[in-house]
């Protein structure tokens, strides 16, 4: 823009100096007298003019004229200038306001952005010094618990050596002892024999004493994954089939009967709700009710509580079954299920298909068979819900009960207890 302004005032200047035509013919008029051919060959001499100013005020003259009107023309020029270069100050005034707004938007955003990255970074900071004291903290826990177990293996080692040690040194005597253990286990079972035996025949007498009807007598072991059968003891056959039997739980110190719903046949499959009472069937006979009541409380299955317990540490155990009822209609005695007893429900399942599961509830019931049979002990009863029941069949009378007992003992957990139906006192 300067270059362009300059060559502009050189051309103004070039053209503000450009004089008009000097007339050097006037001039020279001026300065020397003009002569003109006469006739007859006279030379006359022409009368002057008025007289002119010097040439160098003229050239003075001009000069002035000149200056001045360079002089206009270069303050007008200068205004132009002026006026251009004020209305481009103003743009940029304005843009300038307006960039210096957007570095102030900008600024305030930088200025958030770096206040969130450094709430950041001390999250993050402090976020690895928690891990960092954590890890510290699991380490020193983890280093302590091996050396913990180191030296609980040295001191396992240690008696186990001295055990061998003294195993070497007493084997006989040990032998001796486990014989002489194995005798008297043989004598006691014989003893209690004896005495369940004697107690059979006590109760006997004395309801034959008491009253003049038919004696009955329960047969079979009094331990949990028996069957109890009702004899009679007159000496005669008696067919049982068409006689009114009811079973019930006795318990020892309290002497309350309570009735087993569904228990009267003249067979019973004892189950783990039955373990620490007495079992009672009374029998109509002909309106006269006998009696035949164990000689004592009702044993548990040896080891079957710690396996259970075993169990129970477990998410779920499954047990291979037989459906043989569902909602009281018989199933095919080949259809094999999976039953899966967990923490908090039990799932019936053949394949892929899923025949029962539910969540442990007050609706719920769960006890051994009662309509008797010569598998009863093997079989269990399920209402999983109000409009589902099922009869389930395993390969064990000690299944069947560990299966009743890990179920009855997660629900407990979930402060839920499973009976079987009309059951009053579980325990």
């Amino acid at each position: 823009m300067t270059k362009a302004a300059t060559l502009y005032g050189a051309k103004i200047q070039t053209e503000t100096l450009r004089p008009g035509p000097l007339r050097p013919a006037n001039i020279i008029r001026n300065k020397f007298p003009t002569y003109k051919n006469g006739s007859n060959g006279i030379v006359i001499k022409l009368a002057d003019g008025p007289e002119m100013p010097p040439l160098k005020e003229i050239v003075a003259k001009e000069t002035a004229d000149l200056l001045d009107r360079r002089q206009r023309l270069s303050v007008r020029e200068l205004a132009m200038k002026f006026e251009k270069g004020l209305n481009t100050a103003t743009l940029l005034s304005n843009e300038v306001e307006i960039l210096a707004v957007q570095l102030s938007k900008r600024e305030a955003e930088l200025l958030q952005q770096k206040e969130e990255v450094t709430k950041l970074a001390k999250s993050l900071k402090q976020a690895s010094e928690d891990a960092k004291r954590i890890v510290e903290e699991e380490r020193a826990n983890a280093h302590t618990e091996i050396e913990s177990a180191k030296n609980a293996v040295q001191r396992v080692q240690q008696a186990v050596q001295e055990h061998e040690k003294m195993a070497q040194s007493t084997g006989k005597q040990a032998m001796d002892l486990e014989n002489e253990i194995r005798i008297l286990r043989k004598t006691f079972a014989e003893k209690s024999t004896d005495c369940v035996n004697l107690l059979k025949e006590l109760e006997l007498h004395k309801r034959l004493k008491e009253n003049g009807t038919p004696s009955f007598n329960l047969e079979g072991f009094q331990c949990l994954g028996s069957m109890l059968r009702i004899v009679a003891l007159s000496g005669t056959h008696m067919d049982l089939s068409n006689i009114s039997i009811q079973w019930f739980r006795i318990h020892p110190k309290e002497s309350n009967k309570e009735i087993i719903s569904g228990a009267t046949r003249p067979v019973y499959a004892l189950e783990p709700h039955d373990v620490g009472r007495y079992l009672q069937a009374e029998i109509d006979v002909g309106g006269e009710i006998a009696v035949a009541k164990t000689a004592g409380p009702v044993d548990p299955d040896a080891g079957l509580v710690d396996y259970v317990e075993t169990l129970v540490r477990k998410p779920e155990t499954e047990f291979n079954v037989v459906l043989l009822q569902l909602n009281g209609t018989e199933e095919p005695k080949e259809s094999v299920h999976v039953l899966n007893v967990g923490r908090l429900r039990m799932r019936l399942t053949k394949g892929k298909t899923v025949v029962a599961k539910e969540f442990y509830s007050s609706s719920m019931q769960l006890c051994g068979v009662r309509g008797g049979g010569e598998a009863a002990s093997q079989a269990m009863f399920w209402q999983p819900r109000n409009d589902l029941s099922l009869v389930l069949a395993f390969e064990t009378a000690r299944e069947r009960n560990t299966a009743i007992m890990l179920a009855r003992r997660f629900a407990i957990d979930c402060n839920i207890i499973l009976a079987g139906p009309g059951d009053k006192t579980p325990w």
